[in-house]
């Protein structure tokens, strides 16, 4: 249970410096901030190990919050842009 406040609130941190790198996203609520951080961890992972695996056994990749934050950027982007107005 603890993991997932956990991550629910680097989520948040995530979320909120995405928002801050695209204009226009300011809109977000606390909750889909959150959402927005915890999905874009999952495409920076995703894009991680495209690029390069992580060591046997490592908890996480070394460039774990770095990619996180590339990957709600792009998320936030592509919805700001592609979604229907």
């Amino acid at each position: 249970m603890l993991h997932l406040i956990w991550m629910f609130i680097v989520g948040i941190v995530v979320g909120a410096i995405a928002k801050f790198f695209v204009p226009g996203a300011g809109h977000l609520g606390l909750l889909m901030t959150g959402l927005l951080g915890i999905v874009g961890s999952f495409v920076g992972g995703f894009i991680a190990r495209l690029f390069s695996k992580p060591a046997p056994g490592a908890p996480i990749h070394p460039a774990g919050i770095l990619l996180s934050i590339v990957g709600a950027v792009l998320l936030l982007w592509a919805w700001t842009h592609l979604a229907p107005a």
